[in-house]
């Protein structure tokens, strides 16, 4: 018997089917996450405290929203949830076009983040469902490539049509089409039937945060804190400090291809149940990656902090996504896949006020070095305690 168990099929028309669908989700993220900060700046002046708190305010919203997500995929039929999350988020595109101030501009971006976080849970949550169970951990590490590969291809799309037509919306109609596309194909996915989860009180705290996750979650909160940093305010920085016009498509196509490489490196190990190795391999080198970024602000430093710290993620994130899988039981899978989300949300969002404020006051090296910082707070906290709370509370 288990013999037969690794021939079942990884790759299977759902799970290639809902693996595209996070691409388009992500694909439309990235066409305007990295230029937003200079869209801001050059179409409403703002600065980059208000860049901050713009942007803040996305992060936000889907963090709000991921925190019920779980209980909502756990609780109701997941394919309607998400393709109705789906519809919202393709959407609120149209609003970006519409907004014709800073302020309805803050309040159409701040409110999409709520689909946005709805959709990502749902999907995440579709793609476990639909993966055998002897391949599952190696596939949810497979999932995340496609996060990476529309984050390799997107932004390089995104500078290049600005830089040709310097026209955003362009972006914001593309990423709406992308969107779209995304959601059809979400509308074939087949999924077998299920038990909901009836028989736990609605407003009880397990039901929306994975308790037995806290102290993986606060390690995910630094390294994402880390990240916001870094990915909100690369290519503004490159542009006026370092000279690099679209440096920023350079450096994402570089974190990106580090990703890739990881990912399906690690998903080797992953399939072994080395999660603990991974994890570890992963927080060690992206340590490395942020101190290299924050240390050496040339041109070297800009490019290879981000493959290093690509490296260093892709081992990392799939490797904390199969330890709150495994600290869940099956009925909470929705909510250990919201769980990451929401650390990871909290990290960003912090990372972008906190940046943006600090950037403002002492400059871009103060706040790189401050992601620096806050990434070793994460590295200690594995080292010293997550790594072996995990192995004595994990389920399987």
């Amino acid at each position: 018997m288990n013999n037969a168990a690794p021939s079942e099929k990884l790759w299977n028309l759902n799970y290639i089917k809902v693996w595209t669908a996070n691409f388009m989700i992500f694909f439309s993220f990235m066409l305007l996450t990295p230029l937003l900060p200079i869209y801001l700046h050059d179409t409403f002046q703002a600065d980059k405290d208000t860049i901050g708190m713009v942007l803040f305010g996305y992060s936000l919203m889907a963090l709000l929203a991921r925190a019920f997500s779980g209980y909502i995929v756990d609780s109701f039929p997941r394919k309607q949830v998400l393709l109705v999350c789906f519809v919202l988020f393709t959407l609120f595109f149209v609003g970006y076009i519409a907004a014709g101030s800073l302020l309805l501009f803050a309040a159409v971006r701040t409110v999409h983040g709520a689909p946005f976080g709805a959709t990502t849970v749902a999907n995440s949550t579709v793609a476990i469902d639909v993966l055998p169970s002897s391949r599952r951990t190696e596939g949810i590490g497979l999932y995340g490539l496609s996060n990476n590969i529309a984050s390799a291809v997107s932004p390089s799309v995104a500078i290049w049509i600005y830089s040709t037509t310097h026209n955003f919306d362009i972006l914001f109609w593309l990423a709406m089409i992308v969107a779209a596309i995304g959601l059809l194909i979400s509308c074939t996915v087949r999924l077998s039937g299920r038990e909901l989860v009836r028989d736990r009180q609605p407003l009880s705290l397990d039901r929306f945060f994975l308790l037995k996750g806290w102290s993986e979650a606060l390690t995910m909160v630094c390294f994402a804190f880390s990240y916001g940093v870094l990915s909100t305010y690369v290519a503004i920085y490159g542009k006026d400090r370092l000279g690099v016009e679209g440096g920023a498509g350079t450096f994402f196509l570089l974190l990106s291809l580090g990703l890739i490489f990881s990912r399906l490196q690690g998903s080797k190990a992953l399939r072994k149940g080395r999660i603990t190795r991974n994890a570890a391999l992963g927080v060690s080198v992206s340590l490395v990656g942020y101190l290299l970024f924050a240390a050496m602000p040339t041109e070297v430093g800009y490019y290879g902090a981000a493959f290093i710290i690509g490296l260093g993620n892709g081992h990392m994130y799939p490797a904390y996504q199969n330890m709150f899988i495994n600290l869940a039981p099956h009925t909470q899978r929705g909510t250990a896949s919201s769980s990451i989300l929401v650390a990871w949300d909290v990290g960003i969002g912090l990372g972008i006020l906190l940046g943006g404020v600090v950037a403002e006051h002492g400059g871009y090296s103060h706040a790189f070095w401050m992601a620096w910082a806050v990434n070793l707070l994460g590295f200690l906290g594995f080292w010293i305690y997550v790594r072996g709370s995990y192995l004595r509370n994990r389920l399987r």
